[in-house]
């Protein structure tokens, strides 16, 4: 399954497709402004700093899914994450990322690929370069953790196809 297939929007509302990833390794991340892990933020966008000349990038979508800790509109989202951690890896439109009717077509995918969806704020979705979900790690994983680290180091060292 290669989730670089899917069809999104971007924060401001525009629609747009993850296939620019494509031969990339992606993090992907729901992220939220005012959760007790909104720090992770930082170490994120370190691991954007430090990979993306290798072919690496975050990819964040915000989401209210869990104790509606994402509550700002697309602007008040942007103006958070560019003024307190200075974030310059792409966030796409608010999505839930819960099942049902309103669950987004990129949760949808990764959580069939996976076999995980997130249980809270800050889950993150490892993807290779061909689009296949590497592994799922819960928002307890810090994004520096070094299981994470050598996961994208390894997935890095992985010739693109």
């Amino acid at each position: 399954m290669n989730i670089y297939g899917s069809d999104t929007r971007t924060l401001m509302g525009k629609a747009t497709s993850l296939s620019r990833f494509q031969g990339k390794v992606t993090l992907i991340v729901n992220v939220a402004s005012e959760c007790g892990y909104t720090p992770q933020y930082a170490g994120l966008e370190r691991l954007q700093q430090r990979y993306r000349e290798r072919g690496f990038s975050v990819i964040g979508f915000p989401s209210n899914d869990f104790g509606e800790q994402e509550p700002g509109t697309p602007e008040q989202i942007q103006a958070f994450c560019t003024a307190r951690y200075s974030v310059s890896f792409p966030l796409f439109e608010k999505v839930t990322t819960k099942p049902g009717p309103q669950q987004s077509p990129v949760y949808a995918e990764l959580g069939k690929a996976s076999g995980s969806l997130p249980k809270w704020n800050f889950g993150k979705y490892l993807v290779g370069r061909d689009g296949a979900v590497i592994e799922f790690y819960p928002s307890s994983v810090e994004p520096e953790d070094p299981k994470l680290v050598g996961a994208i180091e390894k997935a890095l060292s992985s010739p693109p196809r």
